[in-house]
């Protein structure tokens, strides 16, 4: 049985194109001293590191501005705290993102003039802002751009651009979000500054890896070693601010319980991500910087509260969208919505279910008096970065991914951008008609469902984007036993058998939204796909299946 798990993981890791054993001792073990690339490699990064020194020789205002989402926040806090720690003033500006909206802007600007600021550094943004620094530059402030959003055809007029994006950037690893980014940058002055306490950045990770994650940037390479790490100080954080919001939350996270991604993802991000979407990001950058536990709390319980409205509101938004995709846009490739009613904060998770469930890429916006500001979600295959710079005459501005991005449009070209937009994605989608499906990464037999496997399959994590957690089909399956569970009762606890020459074997499941499913299946022959987990549960450890499918046995239907 070992054998057959070992040769289980072996074929998991081959899929992942990881074949020699080199090269599985460098996944499985990531070596945080040797496997993150020098910031120098970066060929504009001496051009930073000098330009900040400088500034702080001269005693120059430093302005940082980081975008309103997780990214942007962990990233603009990195940078604030990483040149605090060197000795080195520098303020953080947050932009309102329903009266700024995303990137660099001109009324920022303007602010910056005002107080005399002479170097201004943006993080997560600032690559597609050629006016915004234009203007900067006449008012005598620096602009170095930190980003790793689309590069466009011409780069703004920056003092210096750090960008893996950047075909000349001369990095050998191009995935790092905004917060890795700006990770690297503090590396690069810790080096020249400080290079006796180079390991202090290392309690900067667990923001570098919440940012990683949150931004859904693929989880290999460079990018492995900063979550890998990052979770063990997420850990063993001295943010008080997290350690409040972890209470609240009721996330079980110390060094005895190191958290994994999903919790990342579905825990701490949306709560950073709920107060620029429902307040402002400030009060967020705020709660991980605040080193008072009572005001540090304070800022939690807010948080944490915006995130329950902004769950609800966004329930809603996205049934109003949905009505609109079945009753205008169901001959289409695109689904458009747009209202006044739409709140800014919560457009872009509307945009990312209403695509999902359509399988269409989707644009959810909020209409003001003159213009109307929204964000865009797109499907597997299609760039919806790349369409918009086909609408680019169109829009005020627009920036973001292949898969997300978000835009500015006057209201009296809205129709004439909806009609331009459907047939670029038409013509990019063609005949493709994107149907979500499951990727299997091995079939096994529930005997195999053991300890070993789970562990063997733990030491593949971080997963995430690039590097998801393997699914496992399981077939024949007896559905013995199931009970519905949950506050909701539509998560269901099943008890799988399967009968091995004289021996039967039986595993514990849980499947999420699947009682109903699970009840009509209840006795009969199934075929389950899954991923395999240990349960902690009163001091015991069991493995599980965590069921994402099920469904009846093709020879007994």
């Amino acid at each position: 049985m070992q054998e057959a798990v070992q040769d289980i993981l072996k074929e998991l890791l081959k899929k992942r194109g990881i074949t020699t054993k080199e090269e599985q001792e460098t996944f499985l073990n990531p070596n945080y001293e040797t496997d993150l690339h020098d910031p120098f490699l970066f060929h504009q990064m001496h051009i930073v590191v000098k330009r900040v020194m400088d500034a702080h020789k001269k005693n120059q205002k430093i302005m940082i501005f980081g975008d309103f989402d997780v990214d942007g926040v962990t990233g603009a806090t990195i940078l604030k705290e990483g040149l605090e720690n060197l000795g080195i003033s520098a303020q953080v500006y947050i932009p309102d993102k329903k009266t700024e909206g995303h990137g660099l802007n001109m009324y920022a600007i303007n602010q910056f003039k005002k107080e005399g600021f002479s170097l201004l550094i943006t993080v997560d943004c600032g690559v597609t802002n050629h006016n915004e620094i234009e203007q900067a530059n006449k008012d005598k402030i620096d602009t170095i751009v930190i980003d790793h959003h689309h590069i466009p055809p011409t780069l703004p007029p920056a003092h210096a651009v750090i960008n893996a994006q950047m075909k000349e950037s001369g990095y050998p690893f191009r995935g790092l979000c905004g917060a890795g980014t700006a990770f690297k940058v503090i590396q690069a002055l810790y080096h020249e500054m400080a290079p006796e306490r180079i390991a202090e950045t290392k309690w900067l990770l667990d923001l570098a890896a919440t940012g990683t994650v949150a931004d859904c940037v693929p989880l290999i390479g460079e990018n492995r070693t900063i979550v890998r790490f990052g979770l063990i100080v997420l850990a063993r954080t001295r943010r008080m601010g997290l350690r409040e919001l972890y209470d609240i939350g009721g996330m079980k996270i110390d060094e005895s319980n190191v958290p994994n991604t999903e919790l990342i993802s579905f825990q701490i991000a949306p709560r950073i991500n709920a107060a620029g979407r429902m307040a402002h990001a400030q009060m967020a950058h705020d709660l991980l910087i605040e080193k008072n536990q009572e005001k540090a709390r304070e800022i939690a319980e807010k948080i944490d509260q915006h995130n329950k409205d902004r769950r609800k509101i966004s329930d809603k938004i996205s049934q109003a969208v949905l009505k609109i995709a079945n009753k205008e846009f169901l001959d289409k490739k695109i689904v458009v919505a747009v209202s006044e009613d739409f709140p800014i904060g919560i457009v872009g998770l509307v945009a990312g279910r209403v695509a999902s469930q359509t399988a269409k890429p989707t644009a959810v916006f909020t209409k003001k008096e003159k213009e109307s500001q929204g964000s865009f979600r797109s499907v597997p295959g299609v760039s919806i970065i790349k369409a918009l710079h086909e609408c680019e005459d169109l829009l005020v501005k627009f920036g973001g991914h292949e898969q997300a991005a978000g835009a500015t449009i006057k209201n009296e070209n809205f129709e004439k951008f909806v009609q331009r937009l459907d047939k670029i994605i038409t013509k990019m989608m063609g005949e493709k008609i994107v149907v979500p499906e499951l990727k299997i990464d091995a079939q096994i037999s529930l005997n195999l469902m053991n300890e070993v496997l789970a562990k063997g399959i733990e030491s593949m994590a971080p997963f995430g984007e690039g590097n998801r957690e393997p699914i496992l089909l399981i077939q024949n399956l007896i559905l013995a036993e199931t009970r519905s569970v949950g506050t909701s009762q539509t998560h269901a606890k099943v008890m799988l058998a399967q009968k091995n020459m004289d021996k039967t074997t039986t595993l514990d499941g849980i499947g999420f939204s699947l009682a109903q499913k699970c009840e009509e299946l209840k006795g009969e022959i199934v075929d389950v796909v899954c991923t395999i987990s240990e349960n902690h549960w009163n001091g015991k450890v069991t493995t599980q299946a965590k069921i994402i499918d099920i469904k009846k046995n093709g020879k007994h239907e």
